[in-house]
């Protein structure tokens, strides 16, 4: 299945899922697709039986053509099913973070517009007392609660029911077309609340496609460990269909059972958040380090242990930019030797760095970057129900990254800060604004301040700068057990400072560059220093 060339969009069957489907189960039916942890696999014959079966019972639900299914489901099989069973229909996969609770989880249910969520039933319980949007029915994965229906006051659906045979499935209305919404994927918001990033079929198919990530084939195993509501998790498995390849499913990344698993399903493709990496270069030396089957790495940040890790593992080392809006603009050389660089500009893309006027700043100067495809429909659709974000972050024609960088005269990238004050810490986008309202809704707290600063790992840790009521004093593991209830676990504080006053602009704008300046000082309090250390629930 080649891509047409130049900037012509590729036909359908070569960019959505269900003609994918169709067509690599009726030419290599037998061969592999997915295989999971336990040793179970798929073959594309396999696959469309499961997902078609999925499909016909979602649309024996009413789902159809267009509809927003909202997913909130651990990385596996079933998020892999239900994934694709939405697209086959032609509906929009809309995926939450499982760690989302509170007010977060009620603004992406109502920004969702879904009727219908599938959920894990581990997760129900945080539906309790808080608005459902348009939501009236919940299908349940896994043993159903007791009381949900009268709960939540939905009708709630046991997952295994929601099956059908192919002979029910009932034809698509129109065909599905490339510049279709595949799915809404929430990135943390830096100004307001988390957004809705509308990505086409040909968006994600770009993202990782053969004009961007060139150097994976059909050939290979791209190992997945990212979760389902990651670009990286719903991504990686749609690119690898579309090339007719295979994954293999790791649902929780562990530093002791990543090389074991590794090799029992004899991946050739691996991507690595820098912190996963680095976790992997600090385990003791083994003979069997170069006893697997791994051909290439993404790493992404790059980290310093890059080249060690190559010369350890034998693996080509890459690192990319990227971001949910858009489709891998710089991509990297093999086992780059320039510190810090995330490559170069990748054919069918343009990339500018600009001030704060869209000028372009000169050569090695710091500047935003902002992009742009020659071919359509191959970076974001804008952001859900939000035209106000969307004008400002495509204005001029223009994708603005909110990413500052500098370039050489080489034409390398070098990421060198966020133009926002969006936090990352180990792999997860975090807005500062989310955290700050969740801190502010503490009764002690007056005002308050969340920042990222350096992890001892790569990437952030989040810090909150706050400011008491008047007559009020800040408890800090109370604070804590207060932010565990409303926050996903990534998000609550590691650190907090007290201050009598944040410091502020003229118009009464915090001034984050001062706190950022201080960072970490003797009178911060850390949390894990004092024993709590949070993890993601298991399900």
């Amino acid at each position: 299945m080649a891509e047409l060339a130049g900037t012509a969009l590729p036909d359908r069957r070569l960019c959505v899922l269900r003609y994918l489907i169709d067509d690599w189960a009726a030419a290599q039916g037998d061969a592999v697709y997915a295989v999971f942890e336990d040793g179970e696999s798929w073959t594309y014959d396999g696959l469309r039986a499961r997902v078609i079966a999925r499909a016909a019972g979602l649309q024996q639900l009413g789902i159809g053509q267009g509809d927003h299914v909202a997913v909130w489901l651990p990385s596996g099989r079933d998020a892999l099913t239900v994934f694709f069973a939405i697209n086959y229909l032609g509906a929009v996969f809309v995926p939450f973070n499982t760690a989302y609770r509170g007010a977060i989880l009620e603004h992406v249910l109502a920004n969702s517009d879904a009727r219908l969520l599938i959920a894990h039933a581990g997760l129900i319980e945080r539906l309790q007392g808080i608005a459902l949007a348009l939501i009236d029915r919940v299908v349940v994965v896994g043993d159903m609660p007791d009381g949900l229906t009268d709960t939540l006051m939905v009708k709630a659906i046991a997952y295994d029911t929601v099956i059908g045979a192919e002979s029910a499935l009932q034809p698509l209305t129109r065909p599905i077309e490339p510049w279709d919404n595949q799915a809404i994927i929430y990135t943390s918001g830096t100004t307001g609340p988390s957004k809705g990033v509308l990505a086409s079929y040909l968006h994600l198919y770009t993202n990782a496609g053969p004009d961007s990530w060139h150097f994976v084939t059909g050939d290979d195993r791209f190992l997945v460990n990212m979760p389902i509501f990651h670009i990286g998790g719903l991504g990686i498995p749609f690119v690898m269909l579309a090339r007719g390849g295979s994954i293999a499913v790791m649902e929780n990344f562990s530093t002791e059972g990543f090389w074991p698993f590794v090799r029992q399903t004899r991946c050739t493709a691996i991507f690595l958040l820098g912190v996963m990496a680095t976790f992997l270069m600090k385990r003791p030396p083994a003979p069997d380090d170069r006893d697997h089957g791994v051909r290439l790495a993404f790493m992404v940040p790059l980290t310093p242990d890059a080249g060690p890790f190559h010369d350890r593992f034998g693996i080509d080392v890459y690192t990319i930019f990227n971001m949910t809006e858009i489709s891998s603009p710089i991509v990297s050389e093999p086992n780059p030797v320039k510190p810090g660089t995330c490559g170069r500009v990748r054919a069918g893309v343009e990339v500018r760095l600009v001030d704060g006027n869209d000028c372009e700043v000169p050569l090695g100067t710091v500047g935003e970057m902002i992009v742009r495809t020659d071919r359509p429909w191959t970076m974001n659709s804008g952001y859900y129900k939000n035209p106000e974000a969307t004008a400002r972050a495509w204005r001029n024609g223009w994708f603005h990254t909110g990413d500052a960088f500098r370039s050489d005269a080489d034409g390398f990238y070098y990421f060198v800060d966020r133009v926002k004050d969006a936090i990352r810490r180990r792999g997860e986008n975090i807005s500062s604004f989310e955290v700050e309202s969740q801190v502010m809704a503490h009764p002690a707290v007056r005002e308050a301040a969340v920042i990222g600063v350096p992890s001892e790992y790569s990437e952030d840790e989040v810090m909150a700068v706050v400011a008491a009521v008047p007559g009020s004093t800040i408890e800090m593991v109370e604070l804590v057990e207060f932010l565990v209830a409303r926050l996903p676990y990534f998000m609550v504080p590691r650190y907090i400072r007290v201050l009598d006053e944040l410091p502020k602009t003229p118009t009464a704008k915090v001034m984050k560059a001062e706190l950022r300046k201080v960072g970490i000082d003797a009178g911060t309090w850390d949390r894990e220093a004092s024993g709590i250390k949070l993890r993601k629930e298991k399900l």
